[in-house]
Order: C-alpha cells, then structure tokens, then sequence
C-alpha cells in the first residue's frame, strides 16, 4: 500500500516544479492538467451510463444474439481502456465496474 501524500511532500513536489518549470509555466500546467481530469472523468460518467443502459436492454431481452452483446461490452471496454481478449462477457462487465470508481459513477 502507498503512503499519502502529506503536506510536506506536497510542499516539496510543488517547489521542485517551480523549479523545473518556472513561475510563468505553472499556471498552463495546471490548467492542462484540470482539462486532461475532467476529461477523463467525463468519459468515466458516459461509460457508466453506457453499461447501466447495456444491463438494462440486456434485462428487456434486446439483443438477440450473443454477438450484438459482446460487440457493445467491448465497445464499453475499449472506451475505458481495457483489454477484451480471452475474456468473457462476465469477466468483461466486472472490470468495467472495476474501472469506474464507486464515488464517480453516474446516476442512470
């Protein structure tokens, strides 16, 4: 298990990249950084909404073959970034929910 970041580690983090960046560059860093979050949060929230309405089409019969299901489980998958092969449907949806965390998910 990895220890927290404490507010002495984060003082010294902060200074060696005012080092290495310098005062001017800062502020773009961190707007960067803000958007690439919030981006990554987004696609985590369109994902949960995504399998919650999967489950649920899957609940009303909608896909009549195992093939349409698969497709849209890997579908899911790829757009959180993990890998489909030699998995099955099972083990796919668990790392899904695995992939987005408790705190983030969305409402359906």
């Amino acid at each position: 298990m990895l220890p927290s970041i404490g507010p002495q580690e984060l003082m010294l983090i902060l200074i060696i990249a005012f080092l290495l960046f310098g005062a001017s560059k800062l502020p773009q860093l961190a707007r960067s950084m803000g958007k690439s979050m919030g981006e990554f949060k987004k696609a985590q929230r369109e994902a949960e909404i995504e399998l919650r309405k999967f489950e649920q089409e899957l609940q009303e019969g909608k896909y009549k073959t195992g093939e349409d299901k698969r497709e849209k489980l890997e579908k899911i998958a790829k757009d959180l970034g993990i890998d489909t092969e030699d998995k099955t449907d099972e083990e796919l949806i668990e790392e899904i929910n695995k992939a987005i965390p408790k705190a983030e998910k969305a409402e359906p």
